[in-house]
């Protein structure tokens, strides 16, 4: 799993932040091998999400840029993160409208599951072999090929979850 929180998220969780260095070098990386322009407000997007360990809309993104004195439009900002969500650089959390870094790759075609803690915020990323074979046949099923395979669950992570335990 891989925890964008930067917290233990529950057992199996890495409880490792990918911070805006390694970001950005996977970023470099990615965009050479695949020859393509990543410009000054691509890498300066991606080093805004890589430094939080919660997700940040476009808006808030734009205005973290623009405390630099230079005003960056929101649509400036969404267009970047369209790229760097092609890319798989960064992904985005559709039911908080919000985005978080990825610092490693994922196979083409790869089901993610976020696991969002709805206590303390954390979001863990994993891939579940097991959905992916039941959702795989249940799509099949219906004749439906999706454009994406991302998965949000809502709960309670572990350490809120002990945390609960302890105070009862």
């Amino acid at each position: 799993m891989h925890d964008h929180a930067g917290t233990q998220a529950g057992s199996g969780g890495c409880g490792h932040h990918h911070g805006p260095e390694e970001a950005l070098a996977r970023a470099e990386a990615v965009c050479r091998a695949r020859d393509l322009q990543f410009t000054r407000l691509r890498r300066d997007v991606l080093e805004v999400v890589a430094s939080q360990a919660r997700p940040l809309g476009a808006y808030d993104i734009a205005e973290r840029l623009s405390a630099t004195g230079k005003r960056v439009a929101a649509v400036s900002v969404y267009r970047a993160l369209d790229f760097l969500t092609e890319n798989g650089l960064v992904h985005r959390i559709a039911s908080r409208n919000a985005f978080v870094s990825c610092g490693h790759a994922h196979s083409d075609g790869a089901g993610l599951v976020f696991l969002i803690c709805r206590s303390c915020g954390t979001i863990d990323e994993t891939t579940s072999p097991e959905v992916e074979d039941g959702l795989g046949r249940t799509l099949a099923k219906l004749g439906f090929k999706p454009a994406s395979r991302i998965l949000e669950v809502e709960g309670e992570c572990g350490a809120c979850l002990e945390r609960a335990a302890a105070e009862d």
